[in-house]
C-alpha cells in the first residue's frame, strides 16, 4: 500500500472531493490540515513546487497535484495503478 498524504483545509470543497475519491478507493491517507498553520503550509508549498493551494496530494513522496489532477488520473484509468488498487 502506498503512503498517501493530502494537505487540506476544512472548508475546502476540492479537498472534500479528493478525500472522498481516495476513501472510495479504500486506501488510507494522512490528512494534514494547513488552515492557520503557516509553517505547515510553507512545508506543503515547498514540496509542491511553490503551489500554496489546497489540496496538494502526494503518493509515496511524489507530488500528484490537486483535486483536478487526481480526478484526471481517475478518469484516465491510471489512479488505481498508482494507488495499487485492484480494479
Amino acid at each position: 500500500m502506498p503512503k498517501i498524504e493530502i494537505y487540506t483545509s476544512p472548508l475546502c470543497g476540492y479537498c472534500s472531493r479528493a478525500k472522498k475519491l481516495l476513501s472510495g478507493k479504500g486506501v488510507e491517507f494522512t490528512d494534514i490540515n494547513v488552515l492557520g498553520d503557516a509553517e505547515m503550509r510553507d512545508k506543503m508549498a515547498q514540496r509542491a513546487g511553490g503551489d500554496r493551494k489546497v489540496p496538494q496530494i502526494f503518493v509515496d513522496g511524489e507530488h500528484i497535484g490537486g483535486s483536478d489532477e487526481l480526478t484526471a488520473l481517475e478518469e484516465s484509468g491510471r489512479l488505481d495503478e498508482l494507488l495499487r488498487v485492484e480494479a
